[in-house]
């Protein structure tokens, strides 16, 4: 079985837009796991231009299924992380100004950095995942990090999957098979949506989670939150 966990940053975004709390991140995070989805993924950034650190203070006593709090690992990062104590920490290593995460972490040129970010959150009982890409000295860097996982960057496959879904699954295939060789838990996110989630579920059987969050919120725009929530969970079946 393949989880579901719901990105609610854009959720997040439309609210800042206006002030105010219209729409309720905590009450969309509550709705979206009474609607099936198995985790909730927030991604905050120290700008705050969504999701905000008072959102994951918020949300932390109220989320029951998996709590993912994903970002790039500043001091205030790291300690925010480990007081909420989530059932899983992503690091992403993307700069403050950033518009989007767009790359996985060189692992071997970062080792040492990873290393000990990593082995701090171990300490707290926090599970750990770290954004990587299909490049294979990247996949093996992984494990000598200590991390639990990888999230494989899914920009690339989404990007060339209506061009040719062979081509653009198969570094994603190898990579996967890499990882689970090596005994790495795997995620992914990064675009995937409801027009190539399903092809990717299956083809990656080792596939332990997904994060998905701009697609799924703007497919709710036309099919309702619930819809669309049951709608991703079918890709996965």
């Amino acid at each position: 079985m393949t989880r579901l966990s719901v990105n609610i940053n854009k959720i997040a975004t439309l609210r800042n837009a206006r002030g105010g709390n219209t729409p309720n991140v905590c009450k969309l995070a509550l709705d979206c796991e009474r609607f099936g989805a198995e985790g909730i993924t927030v991604h905050p950034r120290p700008d705050e231009r969504h999701i905000r650190y008072q959102d994951v203070r918020d949300l932390t006593p109220l989320v029951t299924t998996e709590f993912n709090i994903e970002g790039y690992p500043t001091r205030d990062f790291i300690d925010l992380v480990i007081k909420a104590k989530p059932a899983q920490v992503t690091l992403v290593p993307d700069p403050p100004e950033a518009l989007t995460s767009n790359a996985g972490w060189d692992t071997v040129k970062n080792k040492e950095l990873l290393i000990s970010i990593i082995t701090e959150f171990k300490d707290a009982g926090i599970r750990t995942s770290i954004f990587v890409d299909t490049n294979l000295a990247n996949v093996e860097g992984a494990l000598a990090t200590g991390t639990d996982r990888i999230e494989l960057y899914t920009e690339p496959y989404a990007t060339d999957y209506p061009k040719n879904k062979e081509e653009a699954i198969r570094p994603f295939i190898t990579a996967a098979e890499k990882a689970h060789e090596l005994g790495l838990g795997i995620n992914a996110g990064h675009d995937l949506s409801l027009e190539n989630l399903e092809y990717f579920h299956k083809n990656i059987p080792q596939l332990t989670e997904v994060s998905i969050g701009h697609a799924l919120v703007s497919d709710a725009l036309y099919y309702g939150m619930e819809n669309t929530v049951q709608m991703y969970l079918r890709c996965l079946k």
